[in-house]
């Protein structure tokens, strides 16, 4: 069992920065693919950002590409987004997921779920 747990969210004004953080507990951290999804009420969860498990590689949705940046510290077993030039749009409760290894990044595909933290964006 891995537990997931995501802090740093908050309300910021568009144009702004937060910094989101997510830390396991349980099995080894390393051995996870990790990355963040985000959901707005009645749209299903959509794929933010990834990082392989030595954080050597990562892929971004086309909406944030550019503005976030995915990283993780394997020796703190913790995963970071970092997420610049905010929008409104960007506005939902990320989540923290937690896969192994060659499974599609897809909502199915996750073996572990933080429990979400709300990010929100003021025009």
């Amino acid at each position: 069992q891995v537990q997931l747990v995501e802090s740093g969210g908050g309300l910021v004004q568009a144009g702004g920065s937060l910094r989101l953080s997510c830390t396991a507990s349980g099995r080894t951290f390393s051995t996870y693919a990790m990355g963040w999804f985000r959901q707005t009420p009645g749209k299903e969860r959509e794929f933010v950002s990834a990082i392989t498990r030595s954080g050597s590689s990562t892929s971004y949705a086309d909406s944030v590409k550019g503005r976030f940046t995915i990283s993780r510290d394997n020796a703190k077993s913790t995963v970071y987004l970092q997420m610049n030039s905010l929008k409104p749009e960007d506005t939902a409760v990320y989540y923290c997921a937690a896969k192994t290894y060659g499974s599609p990044w897809a909502p199915s595909s996750i073996d572990y779920w933080g429990q979400g933290t709300q990010v929100t964006v003021s025009s």
